[in-house]
């Protein structure tokens, strides 16, 4: 079984019992109530059905709902096994081509309907959902949230890691599921709203009603005044051949399956994509002692933090710059990656060319906003609102911020009579800026005394370390007169009491002190096993992952409230103030085959994963029939998948293009009625019966 037992900082699951269940007639076991995806994945199973089109196995893509990559059987039902509870006795197989319709076995039973009112209806149980939510109930209106999961915190239930910002407006260094735990006590405490836990909304009405798929078991409708689309992004696919095998999916997923059902989902991933999404994940993956052979990033520079960059490189991943995946390929599976460099026209350099034994390819190449909601609520002449990623890709941090704005800009429409304080405005743009200006520091010389030395050198909104330090000895040097300032030592000593090295997000902070004229003491972060004890070397690297030196360890000491372990190592004083990390994995996780092996196929790659549309299929349609409206692609079946266009609407602007029209001409594609599938027997609440 692929379970993690042991991660540095999750607990294994509670009040799970173990269940038995049937796959394609083979008897398996998992945790009741869990994902089936999850306990699939958990017993080495990865692909979920077989196209009908060249019989192509398809494995998961998003695990959140939104695609259909992970439709299986269940019980003679299609069903997507990412939102679908395991439950004993389950009969599971994998769906070949599309599905039979169930015999009718019983007449149609009593029809039970159900309406809900509200003041506002709230989509999305994230941190902007949230805090809209809590805000408008706190002015006295009725709230229903409803949201897709069984808890609430969007995708901060899957940060194991502490978050940047404000410690005192938005909880940085306070890890994600902690955040989520906390929002969601918050909003539970309040009067006057009501939370539909997996139950997303599935449609807008034009008599101001929404369809809710209360438990995914039943259709009610809820009426409303006013709506915040709080619905969080989805990932974006990328074009390259071999982008819908089994083992290619979203870093999201991948994060949903390690760090909220703890399974080992691969033994050695490539990342695409260098944003925070694609750094985290190799982070990740690293704590669930799974390999990363790379990350791979198009641009010329690292797209997300610099601190996120700098912590995955010292640990032993690299990441390869102005280099794309050329292709993905095994037998039915992810067996290997491709990778090169691109020229200046993006086009990859074959002759640079590099294969990796990976068993997954985890896409973090973006994320689009699920403002569909939105759009229609606009064309309905709604009041509406949108708050978080659904209104602006960002961190978490200023999501938080944009719910609360959101909400009283909504309460003003309403008749309330309500003022936004300013300086939320300034703190929100503040969390959701991008990295500033690179500044160097000045090299430290270790003295008889405690010093913290500073390893970021990146404008980003931060300042947990200035808030712990029992001292206040650490200050913000005024540049931007904001959390962007970069944080300095002001005081005349430090008490070394290692406080700031373990709150800090970037685990980039060390302590050092001299020993003697060779060797001082240096205090550094580590969020991994540390199953070694004193007496053992460590390899200790710079900031930028260079190998300094094996370092013996003098003492290590757990700190509870960061869950953050804290080791003090014995280090040549010339190498004490570049001291930072510790490397992780070995560099054989990161080293290509002795010869690169590919096909390079660009045409071949999958646009509409659904339907398994090629780009140069619809290229060659585009160009043949002077395509300029979107709808007329269906014709080929572009988005007439079960997704219903959610991942190759992103992709078709660049296919547009590249058949030579220019995809702002192009009349966009019209909105399905409903958001995702549902069984007819639950929108007619026929309670269970089959139909």
């Amino acid at each position: 079984m692929n379970r993690i037992i042991d991660h540095p900082i999750l607990g294994a699951p509670e009040g799970r019992t173990s269940v038995t269940f049937t796959f394609d007639g083979a008897a398996l076991s998992g945790l009741a109530g869990e994902a089936v995806s999850s306990a699939l994945f958990a017993a080495g199973i990865q692909t979920f059905s077989v196209h009908p089109r060249g019989d192509a196995p398809q494995g998961i893509f998003c695990a959140n709902g939104q695609c259909s990559q992970c439709t299986v059987l269940i019980d003679g039902v299609a069903r997507k096994a990412c939102i679908t509870p395991l439950a004993a006795g389950m009969d599971v197989r994998t769906l070949h081509g599309f599905p039979e319709l169930p015999a009718r076995d019983a007449p149609r039973g009593t029809v039970s309907g159900e309406t809900l009112s509200t003041d506002v209806l709230v989509i999305g149980g994230g941190p902007s959902g949230l805090a809209a939510a809590a805000e408008l109930a706190r002015l006295g209106l009725s709230v229903l949230l409803a949201d897709d999961k069984a808890s609430l915190g969007g995708k901060l239930v899957l940060q194991t890691h502490k978050f940047f910002g404000s410690e005192e407006d938005c909880y940085a260094g306070t890890r994600g599921i902690e955040i989520a735990r906390r929002l969601e006590e918050d909003i539970r405490s309040l009067p006057g709203v009501t939370v539909l836990e997996n139950s997303p909304v599935a449609g807008l009405y034009k008599d101001r009603k929404a369809g809710i798929w209360r438990n995914y078991d039943s259709y009610i409708l809820v009426d409303f005044k006013a709506l915040v689309v709080a619905a969080g992004a989805r990932e974006k696919s990328v074009l390259f051949p071999g982008n819908d095998l089994p083992g290619v999916y979203g870093a999201g997923a991948f994060q949903t399956l390690v760090n909220r059902d703890l399974v080992r989902a691969a033994r050695r991933v490539l990342i695409i994509g260098s944003g925070n999404v694609g750094l985290i994940g190799a982070y990740h993956a690293l704590q669930a002692g799974i390999e990363v052979a790379g990350i791979v990033e198009i641009l010329p520079k690292v797209n997300g933090y610099k601190v996120h960059a700098d912590k995955i490189v010292r640990m032993g991943v690299p990441v390869y710059l102005n280099t794309t995946v050329v292709s993905v390929e095994g037998n039915g599976k992810v067996e290997r990656a491709t990778v090169a460099q691109v020229d200046k026209d993006w086009r990859p350099i074959l002759s640079t060319a590099r294969t990796y034994e990976v068993d997954t390819v985890l896409v973090a190449a973006g994320l689009s906003p699920c403002d569909e909601f939105y759009r229609q609520a606009i064309d309905f002449g709604f009041l509406a609102v949108t708050a978080g990623d659904a209104e602006e890709i960002a961190e978490a941090s200023s999501a938080m911020f944009g719910g609360r704005i959101a909400a009283l800009s909504l309460a003003k429409l309403l008749g309330k009579r309500v003022d936004i304080d300013e300086s939320w405005l300034a703190k929100r743009e503040v969390l959701k800026s991008r990295p500033g200006d690179n500044l160097c520091r000045d090299e430290e010389v270790p003295t008889e005394s405690w010093k913290p030395v500073f390893f970021c050198t990146e404008e980003i909104p931060c300042n947990p370390c200035t808030t712990v330090c029992p001292t206040h000895s650490i200050q913000l040097k005024e540049r931007k007169g904001s959390i962007m300032d970069l944080p300095y030592f002001e005081g005349s000593s430090c008490k070394g009491c290692t406080v700031c090295v373990a709150a800090c997000p970037g685990l980039a902070m060390s302590l050092m002190r001299r020993i003697d004229d060779g060797w001082a003491e240096v205090v550094l972060p580590f969020e991994f096993r540390a199953d070694f004890e004193p007496g053992a070397r460590l390899p200790v690297l710079d900031q930028e992952g260079a190998f300094l030196e094996d370092a013996q360890l003098l003492k290590k000491v757990f700190n509870r409230k960061y869950r953050t372990w804290i080791l003090t190592l014995k280090v040549s004083r010339a190498n004490a103030p570049r001291a930072i990390g510790i490397r992780v994995q070995s560099e054989a996780a990161t080293r290509p085959l002795p010869a690169p092996r590919f096909e390079h196929l660009p045409d071949d790659a999958v646009v509409c994963r659904c339907e398994r549309i090629t780009v140069g299929e619809i290229v060659r349609f585009i160009r043949e029939n002077a395509v300029t409206d979107v709808n007329q692609l269906k014709t080929l079946r572009v988005g007439m998948g079960a997704c219903g266009s959610k991942t190759c609407s992103v992709l078709l602007p660049q296919v547009f293009r590249k058949a030579g029209t220019d995809p702002a001409r192009t009349t966009p594609g019209t909105l399905r009625p409903l958001a995702l599938e549902i069984p007819m027997k639950d929108l007619i609440n026929e309670a269970g019966r089959p139909l």
